[in-house]
């Protein structure tokens, strides 16, 4: 077939773009928080229209629990190769828009202002979406697509996806492909879009501590124990000063960084200032004191955090209470070969062997890591066509991290993964006053078509490639 030219598929997308921005915007007026079951329904007849409306054949798959799984196909056009098929994995629910009070408007009422679109789920995930859409249709005017295209849009990735697995078990041949584009990417603080070709895993744990059937007054504390310091200095037993998780066990099974890798993590842009500015930090950098680059830290190392601690009083004023029970809520980001029941485990023999067996762990959910093979051709070829369509270049770190449930297509499908997408460094995805920047919306719809453009001659040199 006639490959397009990327200034041809430039123009195309500038005249798809308003558009693709109107099809964005009614998105996103969906609320389609997983966390509350709410919009769910709704969103997902407007993903099937979305679909439709560009040319492709759709399934809504919710036969196993959870919310539905929406599978959408577009075959190659007459000239392409209908031997390739490239999978994009997106999702259509989002977090919930708290704090209310600190949106600068409605978080469910698109808003544009100095060519930035303000909106829960701009960046996380519905921009990618709808960006991706929209280069199937610049491929389409452009003469035909290149390739099959399939996408798996869940609704329950932002509570950890829970139901995924079992459609992709009992449907993996439906979503058969030889390369996938994650869900999300974005451009760094110096216009560089940032990819990554795989994903951090999780186990997200509850600890709860009960001491008495009812909150006490504070009086009896000098003879009652107290289950919010008790489930204090049981949490205090897992990290020390040092910041160093000393859980017996935790590190068992991880499987070291190829040199390639740590090459690469290296390469990696870190800018201690720019990011303390950003999150407006207090202290120091926790890899300071222990001598460890700050990259490779984000990469390669595990994680336990406190994501919060909720006991007793804590409205405004004063109440002397001793509150009857405790309860905090940990995650732990994994590297590739740790497993989240085996950390669910070595939790629970670590508060024993401490002394505090009365205080329950709960695993809500959890999933493994999962690296891409960084000299997949695939890979290759995503990283130099992002070179080619961003002015500032692009960056590939091996994974990311944050966590998906990217280990389980990796599994099921046996397929190299790179994600990229439409965001920014200011995007705050998960916070209020979420956005993406209407040209690097452009930006993305341009880079998806030429992506695609070179995919199947990509895709035949697997083999030459792997085995030399």
């Amino acid at each position: 077939m006639v490959k397009p030219q990327l200034d041809v598929l430039r123009k195309l997308a500038s005249e798809e773009l308003q558009h693709a921005i109107g099809t964005l915007q009614d998105y996103l007026r969906l609320p389609s928080i997983s966390a509350r079951n709410f919009g769910i329904s709704e969103t997902v007849e407007y993903v099937v229209k979305m679909i439709r409306e560009t040319g492709g054949e759709v399934q809504v798959l919710d036969d196993l629990g959870g919310n539905p799984v929406v599978y959408g196909f577009f075959a190659a056009g007459e000239e392409g190769d209908a031997g390739k098929t490239l999978l994009f994995y997106n999702h259509y629910d989002v977090q919930p828009p708290e704090p209310i009070d600190e949106w600068k408007s409605d978080p469910f009422t698109p808003v544009i202002e100095d060519g930035i679109l303000f909106a829960r789920g701009a960046s996380d995930n519905k921009g990618d979406l709808v960006a991706r859409l929209a280069a199937i249709k610049v491929l389409q005017k452009a003469g035909g697509l290149p390739c099959n295209i399939k996408f798996l849009i869940e609704g329950e990735e932002e509570i950890g996806s829970p139901n995924l697995a079992p459609y992709l078990t009992k449907y993996k041949n439906l979503f058969a492909a030889e390369a996938c584009i994650w869900e999300f990417g974005g451009k760094d603080e110096k216009e560089r879009i940032n990819m990554v070709a795989g994903i951090k895993g999780m186990a997200y744990l509850e600890l709860s501590c009960i001491g008495a059937d009812i909150d006490m007054h504070s009086s009896v504390g000098a003879y009652v124990d107290n289950a919010a310091w008790r489930l204090v200095q049981a949490l205090a037993t897992m990290k020390n000063q040092q910041n160093e998780i000393v859980v017996e066990g935790f590190y068992d099974g991880i499987i070291p960084p190829t040199e390639e890798e740590i090459e690469a993590v290296l390469a990696l842009p870190f800018d201690e200032v720019a990011t303390a500015s950003l999150y407006g930090l207090k202290r120091p950098l926790i890899t300071a004191e222990k001598g460890i680059d700050p990259r490779e830290a984000m990469v390669f190392h595990p994680t336990m955090t406190i994501c919060g601690i909720v006991s007793g009083y804590t409205g405004e004023g004063t109440k002397t209470v001793l509150p009857k029970s405790a309860k905090a809520k940990l995650d732990c980001r994994l590297v590739p070969g740790q497993d989240p029941d085996h950390i669910f485990s070595c939790v629970k023999k670590h508060l024993t062997k401490h002394g505090f067996e009365d205080v329950e762990v709960t695993l809500l959910s959890g999933q493994k890591a999962y690296r891409s093979n960084f000299n997949h051709p695939f890979v290759k070829h995503v990283m130099a066509t992002a070179n080619d369509v961003y002015e500032a270049g692009s960056i590939l770190a091996p994974n990311s991290a944050g966590t998906g449930p990217m280990h389980i297509f990796g599994e099921q499908l046996q397929l190299p993964i790179v994600s990229t997408g439409v965001s920014w460094v200011q995007a705050k995805a998960h916070a209020p006053n979420e956005s993406i920047r209407l040209a690097d919306f452009e930006e993305g719809i341009v880079h998806m078509a030429h992506m695609l453009v070179g995919l199947p001659e990509a895709l035949e040199q697997k083999e030459e490639i792997i085995e030399a």
